[in-house]
């Protein structure tokens, strides 16, 4: 039997005026008082007050998320959730933020070690209501049944996925995103690509995802540079912020691919940033993959516009270089040794890379541990 499923949060409220809909949100779920799980960045910026200056239940305030948060601060998350006797959860913030969040609210009434969690479908139910505020336009975190961690101890980055982790409401709005630094706003932004671009080539894409992702990619191409120029304009923040929405659909119900499996280690090892891991990591995998996606990645450069030829394969390498020039006008930082990675390191990079099977089994081409190492090497 041939099937295939499609993923999100329950209710997803998108615009300017998105955020209004918290009220009923809270009202719907008789949210008497709620857990807010966000970090410092959101909390000095002023850009939370927009959340808090809506609510009228009590709430206790959890803002001590880190950019690329362990697995321990679930734990140190759910017993702050404990203490203060809440009884629901709102995530405000980045990808970070509302991994956290997810994790607390699916994993606050279990019982167990959070290491237990890791892996798929290792939570069977949520009874904790759980609304989301995203203050980026990348992860797409607020629609997708996936959190990411930083595991210490490997080293390495580790996935929960379970449909607990999808939130009951996820409310996106632009005002909340004008606030995000220029330098966030580009990784996060390519991050978004890079979901929709992996999940077009994903080798379990469907037409849905495939619909969700071409648009994704157009709309980053054209307002991402926009959103990172101005950041004011609101039109470019509402467009990213529908474009990382769509990716996060895509990409949550298609997978990623090669450019996440080698992504993990440099964040997991170097603590270099998601989004940037990503953005430096995207044309070399790419390349590797033309073989196995041509006429797929075609198809993106003529959506693009960019100068194309009947040859498939062609029109995949300008559409790599053109992704190269993309990044880069963006100041996104290119090459690994940049970051402080040492080439003698690649081996034990891809070492760990490999073992990212989760996410390498959805990739057009297959990669060996030799493969992955010359690609380190082309990046380095």
């Amino acid at each position: 039997m041939s099937f295939s499923t499609f993923k999100s949060a329950n209710k997803l409220i998108t615009g300017q005026d998105a955020l209004e809909y918290l009220v009923q949100a809270v009202d719907q779920f008789k949210i008497q008082k709620a857990l807010i799980v966000s970090d410092q960045g959101v909390v000095k910026s002023g850009t939370i007050q927009h959340v808090l200056n809506i609510l009228d239940i009590e709430y206790s305030i959890y803002d001590s998320v880190k950019p690329e948060p362990e697995l321990e601060q679930v734990q140190d998350c759910i017993d702050f959730y404990h203490t203060h006797q809440c009884r629901a959860v709102i995530g405000v913030g980045g990808g970070s933020a509302l991994d956290i969040a997810k994790c607390v609210a699916a994993l606050a009434g279990q019982t167990g070690n959070i290491h237990d969690y890791i892996g798929t479908d290792k939570i069977k139910n949520r009874d904790i209501p759980l609304i989301v505020v995203p203050t980026t336009s990348g992860t797409g975190s607020e629609v997708t049944n996936i959190a990411i961690l930083s595991d210490n101890a490997n080293q390495m980055k580790q996935g929960i996925v379970a449909d607990a982790l999808l939130p009951d409401v996820a409310i996106v709005s632009p005002i909340m995103s004008v606030s995000c630094p220029a330098s966030v706003t580009a990784a996060s932004g390519v991050d978004a690509l890079v979901h929709a671009i992996e999940a077009y080539i994903s080798i379990h894409h469907s037409e849905i995802t495939d619909a969700l992702a071409l648009q994704a990619i157009e709309l980053i191409i054209e307002y991402l540079p926009k959103a990172y120029a101005l950041p004011s304009n609101l039109l470019a923040r509402e467009k990213m912020a529908t474009a990382s929405l769509m990716a996060g659909l895509a990409f949550g119900n298609a997978g990623v691919g090669a450019v996440h499996a080698l992504a993990y280690p440099l964040g997991g090892k170097y603590k270099m940033p998601h989004g940037v891991s990503n953005a430096l990591m995207l044309p070399y995998v790419l390349k590797w993959n033309v073989l196995g996606c041509a006429e797929r990645l075609s198809r993106i450069a003529v959506l693009l516009k960019l100068e194309v030829t009947q040859n498939h394969m062609h029109n995949a390498e300008v559409l790599v270089e053109f992704l190269h020039r993309f990044c880069e006008q963006l100041n996104i930082p290119a090459g690994l040794r940049n970051f402080g990675i040492a080439e003698q390191d690649i081996p034990a990079l891809a070492a760990e890379a490999i073992k990212v099977e989760r996410l390498l089994k959805n990739n057009p081409r297959r990669l060996s541990v030799q493969d992955i190492e010359a690609i380190y090497s082309e990046a380095y």
